[in-house]
Parts: C-alpha cells; sequence; structure tokens
C-alpha cells in the first residue's frame, strides 16, 4: 500500500504525460555528404556526416546547421519556459550571493575568494596576518561587508566585463609577495595568456606569453616564471619554458620538451619550496624532473620512466615522499628517497601497500603525515603521526558520521602547522570545511556551506549496492526526501561517470534539491572505470574491457527498479564527456530502459576521432581507450562507439549540449550524432540539441549563467518524466 507524500511534496506533484505533441516543431534537418573514413590496416567506414567539421569554426553551411538546432531547442522548450524559469529561481536562490571561500594562510598572507551580490565572478584577494587575524575573522568581516586591509588581487567581474567567456585558472604569487602572475582563457578553449601585476603599485606588466596551459610556478628571484607551453593544434603540453620579467617572450629559454605525445606534463614547486618539479605523465608510466628553486638551472630525474610504473612525488624534511605502483602495489604505496635521488633503487617503502585500500594523495606535514585514501567505495582520511627517525609512531582516521559521503584534504599550505585542514560533504550534507589540532586532537568548524532555505533534517542518504551481470557488486549512494516510500512509483534521475580512474564522489550539489523536492530519487552509480572500489575497478572498466562501464550502468538501474526505488517508466540518465559516451552507449543498448537522457558535452564518436592525432587529447589516451590504428582495438572499441552504432530504433528523450569552442570533445562528435539519430530513429521521444557558441568543454563561465544551462535539461528531463508542479 501505498503512504501518502508529505503534503508539501503531494501539492508540488502530479504525474501526466510529457508536453512534447503533434504541434510540436519539426527537427531541422543536414545534407549527408559521403566521405569514407580509413584504418591504417585498411579497415573503412562512411561517415556521411564527416563535413560537420571545421577545425576553424567559420564553415557557414556548419553554423548555419547548429543554429538551427538551437533555434529548434527554443521552440521546443517554449512550453517549458515558466518551469525552467522557476528552476532557475530556486536554483540560484539556494546561493549566498555574497559569500566567501575559508581564507588560508601563505608567507605571511591570508588568500580567499569572495562574491558579490549579482555578479557572477569571484574577488580574488588576500589579508596580512597579524594578531587577531585568522579564517574565521576574515570570513566574519567579509560576511559584515568589512574590506578594510584587503588587498584585490583579481576582480574577474572587471575582467570579464564583456565577454562571452572569461577565465583565470591559475595563479601565483612570487616568493616576495610583490608580483601576481595568473592565466586567463577568454574564448574557453583552455588555450591561456599568462601576464603580471605589480602588486605594490597595482599596475600590469605589458608581458603577455599566449598559447600555454593554466600552470605557473615562480623562482626564488621572483623574476623568473615557469610556465607550460601548448601545441597550437593539438592543445598537448609539449615544452616548459622560462620568462624573465621585462625580456621579450620570444627569447623565453627552453627548458624540457616532451617528445612522446602520450604524456600530459605539468609543473609544481614542492612542499618546502626546495625544489621546481616537471612531472609528465600518461594512463600508466610517469616521470619528475626537479631543481633547485634557488638556481634551477639543471633539472634531475627522479626515476626514469618505465610502462606499467606510475609515481608522484613531494619532499619535506630533507627526503622525498613517493606515492607509486611500482613493484606490484596496486593500489600504490608510499616509499622515501633522498634529496639526491636519481633512480627507484633509491627508494625504501615507507607505507605498505594493501589490496584492500587505494591511497589516492598524501600532504606532508613536520610532525606527521595525512593520506587520502579509500576503501570499501568510500573516503578516508588516515593521519600518520611521525618517530623522530621519520618513520610511523601511530596511525588513527577521521570520522564520518554518515554511510555516504565524500571526505578530502583541503587548503594545507604550511607544512609547520599542526592544523590539518578537509572537506566533508554528503548528498545531504553541504560542503564543510574543518581543522584539526594533531597536538590536542580539538577539531574546529570553520566553515559550512550555506544554503538559504535548505534543511538537510528533510533529506536522507544511503548507500545500496547492487549485483551487475557478471556477479560484481556495484556501489550506488541515493538521496531523497523525507516520506519518500520505495513502491515503485517514483521518478529516478541516475548519473554516472566511469572513466579515467575519476570517482564521482556523493557531495552536495545544490541544484539537485529541486529534484529532490519534486518527489525524483537522486542516484550515483559507482560503476567501474572511476576508483571508487580500487585501482582494479578502473582497470575493469576501460581497454578491452570497457563494456563493463555500460554494463554496470544498465544493471544499477535494474537494480534500483527491481527494488521499488524507481518506476521502469520514469528513469532518467545523466553523463558529461566521457560520461557522455556512456549515455550514448547505453542508449543504444538499453534505449528501453531510460525515458530521457542527458548528454553533455559527449564523447560518442570514438574511433574517428581516436585515429586522428591532430585532435587534443588523443595520442595521450591510447592507454585509456586503446589504438584504434590496431585491428584488435579497433574492432572493439567501434562495438560500442555511441555515433557508429545508432541504429533503428526508439530511442530516449535525449538533451544533447555543447560547446563550440570544445578543445576536449569536439563540437562536431554530439553534432554528427545527433544528425545520424534524426535520420534512423523510430521513437517519437523528442532529441534536442543545445550549442553554446561561446563556450568550450565547461559550459558557460560565470556562476549563474550555467544555471540557465542546467535549469534547461532539469526542465526537459522533470517533462519527460511526467513530473508537474501545480499552478
Amino acid at each position: 500500500m501505498r503512504m501518502p507524500l508529505p503534503l508539501a511534496l503531494a501539492v508540488l506533484m502530479t504525474t501526466t504525460a510529457p508536453s512534447a505533441s503533434a504541434a510540436d516543431p519539426t527537427p531541422p534537418d543536414v545534407a549527408r555528404k559521403p566521405h569514407t573514413v580509413t584504418a591504417p590496416f585498411g579497415a573503412s567506414r562512411q561517415d556521411d556526416y564527416y563535413w560537420l567539421r571545421d577545425d576553424a569554426r567559420e564553415d557557414k553551411a556548419m553554423l548555419g546547421y547548429l543554429e538551427a538546432e538551437n533555434a529548434y531547442a527554443d521552440a521546443l522548450m517554449a512550453p517549458l519556459r515558466p518551469l525552467q524559469e522557476q528552476l532557475y529561481g530556486e536554483i540560484v536562490g539556494r546561493i549566498k550571493q555574497d559569500d566567501s571561500s575559508v581564507p588560508y594562510r601563505d608567507r605571511g598572507w591570508w588568500y580567499y575568494s569572495r562574491y558579490e551580490s549579482g555578479k557572477d565572478y569571484p574577488v580574488h584577494a588576500r589579508r596580512k596576518d597579524a594578531a587577531g587575524v585568522d579564517a574565521l575573522s576574515i570570513q566574519a568581516a567579509n560576511a559584515k561587508g568589512d574590506f578594510n586591509g584587503e588587498q584585490v588581487l583579481l576582480d574577474l567581474n572587471v575582467m570579464a566585463a564583456g565577454k562571452g567567456y572569461f577565465g583565470v585558472d591559475d595563479y601565483e604569487v612570487s616568493p616576495d609577495n610583490r608580483i601576481l602572475a595568473w592565466a586567463e582563457d577568454d574564448v574557453g578553449r583552455r588555450q591561456y595568456t599568462i601576464r603580471f601585476r605589480d602588486l605594490e603599485t597595482g599596475k600590469d606588466y605589458p608581458d603577455a606569453i599566449p598559447g600555454v596551459s593554466a600552470n605557473v610556478v615562480w623562482a626564488d628571484d621572483n623574476r623568473t616564471l615557469f610556465y607550460v607551453e601548448n601545441d597550437p593544434e593539438t592543445l598537448l603540453t609539449v615544452r616548459v619554458k622560462k620568462h624573465v620579467l621585462g625580456t621579450p617572450v620570444a627569447q623565453d629559454v627552453l627548458v624540457y620538451e616532451e617528445e612522446d605525445d602520450s604524456f600530459y606534463m605539468g609543473i609544481g614547486r614542492t612542499r618546502d619550496e626546495k625544489f621546481i618539479t616537471i612531472g609528465v605523465e600518461s594512463t600508466v608510466s610517469s616521470e619528475l624532473r626537479y631543481a633547485p628553486a634557488a638556481d634551477p638551472q639543471a633539472f634531475t630525474v627522479l626515476a626514469p620512466r618505465q610502462r606499467d610504473v606510475e609515481y608522484d612525488a613531494d619532499h619535506l624534511g630533507g627526503r622525498w615522499v613517493i606515492r607509486t605502483n611500482a613493484d606490484g602495489a596496486t593500489n600504490f604505496k608510499l616509499a622515501t628517497a633522498p634529496s639526491d635521488a636519481t633512480s627507484r633503487a633509491q627508494w625504501r617503502d615507507w607505507l605498505a601497500h594493501d589490496p584492500q585500500v587505494f591511497i589516492e594523495g598524501y600532504e606532508l606535514f613536520d610532525g606527521f603525515t595525512a593520506i587520502a585514501e579509500r576503501s570499501g567505495g568510500l573516503e578516508r582520511i588516515r593521519l600518520a603521526k611521525l618517530d623522530g627517525n621519520g618513520g610511523i609512531a601511530s596511525q588513527e582516521y577521521v570520522a564520518a558520521d554518515e554511510p555516504a559521503y565524500s571526505m578530502g584534504l583541503a587548503a594545507n599550505p604550511e607544512p609547520d602547522s599542526p592544523w590539518l585542514r578537509y572537506g566533508y560533504t554528503s548528498l545531504a550534507t553541504p560542503a564543510t570545511t574543518y581543522e584539526l589540532n594533531m597536538a590536542t586532537g580539538e577539531r574546529r568548524l570553520l566553515k559550512q556551506q550555506p544554503v538559504p532555505g535548505y534543511d538537510p533534517s528533510k533529506y536522507v542518504t544511503e548507500r545500496v549496492w547492487i549485483e551487475a551481470r557478471d556477479g560484481v557488486k556495484v556501489p550506488v549512494s541515493l538521496v531523497y526526501r523525507q516520506g519518500f516510500v520505495k513502491d515503485g512509483t517514483a521518478p529516478l534521475f541516475q548519473y554516472a561517470y566511469g572513466s579515467y580512474g575519476i570517482s564521482m564522489d556523493p557531495g552536495f550539489n545544490g541544484p539537485v534539491v529541486s529534484l529532490l523536492d519534486r518527489g525524483v530519487v537522486y542516484a550515483i552509480a559507482h560503476i567501474r572505470g572511476g576508483q571508487e572500489m580500487g585501482r582494479q575497478w578502473y582497470e575493469d572498466g576501460k581497454l578491452l574491457r570497457k563494456q563493463n562501464t555500460f554494463n554496470d550502468f544498465v544493471d544499477v538501474t535494474r537494480g534500483l527498479v527491481a527494488q521499488g526505488y524507481a518506476a521502469k517508466d520514469r528513469v532518467a540518465a545523466m553523463g558529461g564527456s566521457a560520461g557522455g559516451l556512456l549515455m550514448g552507449a547505453v542508449a543504444n543498448q538499453a534505449p528501453g530502459d531510460y525515458r530521457a537522457m542527458v548528454a553533455q558535452v559527449p564523447f560518442v564518436d570514438v574511433v574517428t576521432t581516436m585515429l586522428d592525432a591532430s585532435i587534443p587529447l588523443t595520442t595521450n589516451e591510447y592507454d585509456e581507450w586503446g589504438n584504434p590504428e590496431q585491428k584488435p582495438f579497433y574492432d572493439y572499441m567501434l562495438s560500442y562507439s555511441p555515433y557508429d552504432n545508432v541504429a533503428a530504433q526508439a530511442y530516449p528523450a535525449l538533451f544533447v549540449g555543447t560547446g563550440l569552442w570544445d578543445s576536449q570533445v569536439q563540437y562536431w562528435e554530439p553534432a554528427k550524432w545527433v544528425a545520424k539519430l534524426r535520420d534512423v530513429n523510430t521513437g517519437t521521444h523528442p532529441v534536442l540539441f543545445r550549442t553554446n557558441m561561446e563556450a568550450g568543454h565547461g559550459g558557460k563561465s560565470g556562476r549563474f549563467r550555467r544555471f540557465r544551462e542546467q535549469a534547461e535539461y532539469y526542465a526537459f528531463v522533470l517533462d519527460q518524466l511526467g513530473v508537474r508542479e501545480a499552478p
């Protein structure tokens, strides 16, 4: 017997047919032009929509098609405009508009970011350390609008004026606290320009370094900046250079060039500030170089790269601490090495490998090490206190209070501090920052994300396990509103990613509350391809085992329906980027299990993309997807590639989104996929394709503008699931 919903929900929700009807506008058609895509070993495929690719983004016919699809989307969504506006108002209403981050101290200054009411972009600022100045006092001053003593580093609202897109993804202050370097992008293609500002005078230097990644590191002389130059075509990180302020950029010295295009590259400074590092890594291998920050002329290799050996390293207390999977440590272990190490022969195990515990990262302090790890599909922080010889004297764990949660290390720039900062959140608990004193055991709440109008006691989070078709149990995080009954009638919105070993942890998501308040159950499926269950979980969801990712997602849906969490005909799904590949594969393989799907910036043309080394990210990812120039990988990728497996069948309602300037998943992949779906789809559910003409992979910039996009696809999904609101 069905128990009644709480009164508020009962008033909000009725179940009716979606608004789509025969009166809906006709979707655009686009020309088919025969084109053959060949593989080096002779295989070929026909791609009638290959012509939609235009690297310059200037072809009038292509742009006309994208605009026509946007016009169709506008017309299709017009009846849902009131719901979309209501959702947008709810989502934005849960944002404290004049909020600020938790300040952290570094080199005698407290750094933070803050927002002003009604503005899209943050203000990055700092205050000088002094008696009575700390994280709590600065937050209190910011809350009162008291900015006396504040030094503004970057006001992105001013910098973004008149631009369709703007972002600053890295900024660093010189060691003497006087000069700011930052990397900005005004297109969304993740091709950055580095600029400089004198923080004492407020004036900008004329120096500008274009075509780089968002990664800058100062040397100790406060004049030399290291940066990573991108290949202008593939956007791969290929060269480390150094720039001396006041000198021509054309004369910048080449420090290191990576010749293997399967490797990514990044730079940094060690925990003790003694070394500048250059790290390169592929899917299955890594290598680190280091040079003294005081005189970074020659870089030394910590340990030469070796296939299937990954490592990263940091330096403190006169030694390297290294996280590695060497010697069969599938879930990684920690080792140490002397400061002048040059080979793995000098490494000594420090924290042993545990096949049940995956080590994700660590932070070094003078008296202890904080280790971020995973066990049983959940995150935890291990605290290893050191003895006088650098060994481990004792270990303990930071406690958690919910069955499904996310916990991780926060900003901890000072290794001599006794305080460890960490973050905690769950699907029902807003993001919370704590600090724990390792000497006294005191725990202080620094901040919980304010969510106006939200009452966490009205929501329930749960962890369940669903058995996949091969017997493997898949963890699932759920959240729903109090009063929910597992009677098989509710709508379900299921999300997953499942690639690159990236874990989708159950953290608070303010916009999802709008779904929960309408009786929707929200689920995160922690499918293979991520690392929620350790490194093997990732290995079992890539290359020639990628099908496990898709099977897990479908089996979780069927399991949740069987257990009464949802009605079979009221399930929606969502994924983005590689998660969009997931959506495309599942739409082909199990279309009847889903009423609606959202695929954002979806990687759906797997084979063609992976055959083209000129496309950004292709060569870096042969060890993730396989190299289709080799027939076994070609055949396997072809078996699941969404674009290649579109069939004459009834598809779910689809909301497909992309950005014209996306450098990670090019716009033409979803454009071609939608065009092909329109040719053969035998169903009646709408297929909507939205292209943001001013954005890249992450969508629109600014904290409010992206919620317009989210409100649109939420309205689309709710409509398809038959969720209505009373007048």
